[in-house]
């Protein structure tokens, strides 16, 4: 069994980009984080992507709202930041308020700036195979560690178990592509999935992102698969300051060693989701400056 180490492989990918950005001279690329409300792990996240984006060169702004702000009024502030050249990236942080329509908003990102990649726009261009998508940042993460990694996925069969528009979907649609990695089998398993433990036992390559603490046990998982789990789910944990700590989707101690490959929680895919955002945000300035 081998550790798939995120927070490494993420570190190599934030020096790169560093090294992109150094080379731009005064002109740097801009991301503007938008954040409704004050909750605590939605400030947490921003506040790690501002840091990141910093230490690599990266402008930021950063823009709240309350949570009473209308979905009108979210709206006319996402098309000013469409409209400003000055900034290359948007991001809308997860989640909004119930009486924000969070597709409406996402869908009304430009798609040049989408560098969240849940603009509609974007996920049909990654259907598509088309290389100017920006792809969903978590699982462009995963085919990240992937590669690096040097797993083969060419006539596997990756399994993903979940199906949102912001991993699920995507992470499939990035296998199932032509190149490396993707030439895979993939397929897709979620709570309406009858014998799913048949299905999991024929991954070359499992993806768990359900949101189910510890989920995937032992006998779901076949000797020598590879195993990205991308939950993040709280547990209580009297031993902990916080009352609580972070256990994926997978029952990693009992997992772990029938594996190959395996991510860690925290540390795996995560560390992957925050610099994908800064590789998008490179993307999308290098993009502006040959337009203009």
């Amino acid at each position: 069994m081998e550790l798939i180490d995120g927070n490494e492989i993420a570190s190599a990918v934030i020096e790169e980009l560093s090294g992109r950005v150094a080379e731009f001279g005064k002109n740097k690329p801009c991301v503007a984080f938008v954040r409704v409300g004050e909750d605590p792990a939605s400030v947490s996240y921003v506040n790690k992507k501002q840091k990141t984006a910093a230490k690599i060169g990266i402008e930021s702004r950063l823009l709240v709202f309350p949570n009473s702000i209308s979905q009108e009024e979210l709206l006319e502030n996402v098309h000013q930041l469409n409209d400003d050249p000055e900034v290359h990236g948007i991001l809308v942080q997860a989640p909004l308020p119930g009486h924000v329509d969070d597709r409406v908003i996402f869908n009304n990102v430009s798609p040049a700036k989408d560098v969240d990649g849940f603009n509609a726009a974007n996920l049909g261009k990654l259907c598509q195979e088309d290389e100017s998508a920006f792809a969903s940042c978590t699982p462009a993460g995963i085919v990240e560690l992937i590669e690096r990694k040097g797993i083969e996925t060419e006539g596997k069969r990756v399994v993903v178990l979940g199906r949102s528009l912001i991993v699920g979907k995507p992470a499939g649609m990035l296998f199932l592509r032509k190149g490396n990695p993707g030439n895979a089998t993939v397929t897709f398993c979620h709570s309406r999935t009858p014998d799913l433990r048949n299905h999991t036992l024929q991954a070359d390559v499992l993806i768990a992102a359900i949101g189910r603490p510890r989920f995937v046990t032992e006998d779901m998982v076949r000797p020598g698969a590879t195993v990205i789990d991308v939950g993040i789910n709280r547990i209580p944990d009297e031993t902990k300051k916080s009352g609580y700590r972070l256990v994926g989707d997978v029952d990693f101690e009992k997992v772990a060693p029938k594996t190959s490959f395996i991510t860690p929680v925290p540390g795996g895919v995560g560390p992957m989701t925050v610099a994908m955002l800064m590789a998008n945000t490179v993307k999308a300035y290098e993009r502006f400056a040959l337009t203009t």
